[in-house]
């Protein structure tokens, strides 16, 4: 299993919109796709708290690749990510990084 750890950069005053799209939105969708989430997490320490970073789980690059293809060209998607921007945009940066376990991890994570 792999992990694809994401960091979405809010425009300022914007996470609430943000949140409100995962929760209302990209949830249902995702699981219509089976793309699977191990955790949201908004940022309380660091460089900037206008931060949503989450964990999507796969089995292989491949399985990423068609499934995050799929949920990227969904019309209801594409239509659903314009109407929430209706009012402007909601993000200024997108960061993704696919995240390999090392063999001394705990149990399971290889």
């Amino acid at each position: 299993m792999i992990h694809e750890l994401r960091v979405y950069t809010c425009l300022p005053g914007q996470m609430p919109r943000l949140l409100r799209r995962f929760q209302d939105v990209t949830l249902t969708l995702w699981q219509r796709h089976g793309i699977r989430h191990a955790g949201f997490w908004t940022t309380v320490i660091g460089p900037t708290h206008n931060d949503l970073t989450y964990l999507l789980e796969w089995q292989s690059l491949a399985e990423r690749e068609a499934k995050w293809t799929a949920f990227q060209t969904d019309p209801d998607w594409i239509a659903r990510r314009m109407e929430s921007e209706a009012a402007g945009p909601i993000l200024l940066n997108i960061a993704s990084s696919i995240l390999k376990p090392v063999a001394f991890g705990p149990p399971g994570q290889a």
